[in-house]
């Protein structure tokens, strides 16, 4: 297997969605695990200079899920949403609110895919209710927090 370096980000102007694509080097099987394992999440969810901590992790139709996060300054983001489909090793879809932005609720839906090499493409579609709440997140640095949670992921796989 090779390593797939690109982290794609799509965000059309005037548009209310998020899409975003990588390609791990592990089976489908271990990539869904970091995704729902409390004990991995911490590990490569968002930037590294947070701390993140599983308040709640419920990955079933229905379940809720709530992390926080801590910067070295003592600043804390809350994130939280609803499971509304969790199919193992296939496909996660749930809401994805950031507590700084009350009401600015996503849907998301993110599926694991396996590659010819022994692979997973994961590709997030996300819908925002509006134009500028996809802006807002966007400006709030999403995407440089997708880049290196992906980037964290990477890492935490390549590990076993």
């Amino acid at each position: 297997m090779t390593t797939q370096d690109t982290i794609e980000i799509s965000a059309p102007a005037g548009d209310r969605v998020i899409d975003t694509g990588k390609t791990f080097d592990a089976p489908p099987a271990r990539v869904f695990r970091a995704y729902v394992d409390p004990e991995q999440i911490p590990k490569w969810w968002g930037p590294a200079y947070l701390t993140t901590t599983i308040d709640a992790l419920e990955p079933h139709h229905g379940g809720r899920w709530h992390f926080v996060q801590t910067d070295p300054d003592g600043n804390v983001h809350g994130f939280r949403g609803v499971f509304h489909d969790v199919i193992d090793d296939e496909r996660i879809t749930w809401t994805f609110e950031y507590e700084g932005a009350p009401g600015h609720i996503s849907l998301e839906s993110i599926s694991f895919e396996p590659t010819a090499d022994g692979g997973t493409r994961v590709s997030t579609h996300a819908v925002f209710q509006t134009v500028e709440a996809r802006d807002a997140m966007m400006t709030a640095g999403a995407e440089s927090g997708m880049r290196e949670g992906y980037e964290r992921l990477e890492a935490l796989l390549s590990d076993g």
